[in-house]
């Protein structure tokens, strides 16, 4: 019989993890709703087991805690027992954090990101070193991912691949506005961005981001033209201060 994972939470995190471990897992989900998570079987597309959250006995079992943020000491007062391993998806939640709120016998911290959703996210992973092996299978089963040695290479994995998705939007709303400006088709423009992203995403993984960059510019040229104006705009050193400014966030909010 497959191992059982423990998701206590029922939201968009917990599908995406569960649609990847599903084959590999059973799987078991807790929460407060049982229509939410008779929505989240029918999401699943197999048959889990379901259990109320208030009460629930935790003990000897591997939890992947997917709940929000700020409920996470009420479940020092919810859930009972002591866990085999607990992984934690919350945001700025400290390992202490964890450890005061929730019993176990191993802490691991995981941050995913958005293309989650796709199996494609870059996951960064810290916690007890024991756990690396496993912690990295389970997580590969939505993308990559990166063991790191401690919690504040977290946060700043957290302000590079985790809020990343959101400057990446920003540059690819930001290039297709400008060949509209030029005078392209809003619809044209977006198919460009798209993939543009698309063959870059394959590129990066080959080569490095200074080798592209020369790559293409060509002495005189239209890419010299406009790497001056983004230079000129200062938006290499923007970048910069987005990643250290949601570091500061990050350790703020642990």
């Amino acid at each position: 019989m497959n191992k059982t994972l423990t998701f206590i939470g029922n939201g968009a995190m917990a599908l995406s993890l569960a649609q990847g471990l599903k084959k590999a897992f059973s799987i078991e989900v807790v929460g407060r709703n049982s229509i939410k998570l008779d929505t989240f079987e029918a999401a699943l597309g197999i048959s889990i087991s379901k259990a109320a959250l208030q009460g629930f006995d935790i003990s000897n079992k591997t939890v992947v805690l997917c709940v929000k943020p700020a409920n996470i000491l009420e479940m020092r007062n919810t859930l009972k027992g002591r866990a085999q391993t607990l992984y934690s998806v919350l945001a700025g939640t400290s390992l202490a954090t964890l450890q005061r709120s929730i019993e176990a016998d191993a802490y691991v911290r995981a941050m995913p990101n958005l293309a989650a959703t796709l199996g494609k996210s870059m996951t960064t992973l810290t916690g007890n070193a024991h756990c690396k092996e496993e912690a990295c299978a389970l997580f590969t089963s939505i993308g990559n991912t990166l063991w790191v040695g401690s919690e504040k290479e977290l946060d700043i994995a957290t302000a590079l691949a985790g809020s990343g998705p959101a400057y990446l939007a920003l540059v690819a709303e930001a290039l297709a506005d400008g060949a509209v400006k030029q005078g392209l088709k809003r619809d044209d423009a977006m198919t460009l961005m798209r993939g543009l992203f698309e063959g870059f995403g394959a590129l990066i993984q080959e080569h490095h981001p200074a080798l592209l960059k020369d790559s293409v510019m060509s002495p005189g040229g239209t890419t010299a033209a406009g790497y001056g104006a983004l230079e000129k705009a200062a938006v290499r050193q923007g970048f910069i201060a987005a990643v250290e400014q949601a570091y500061h966030q990050a350790t703020a909010l642990s």
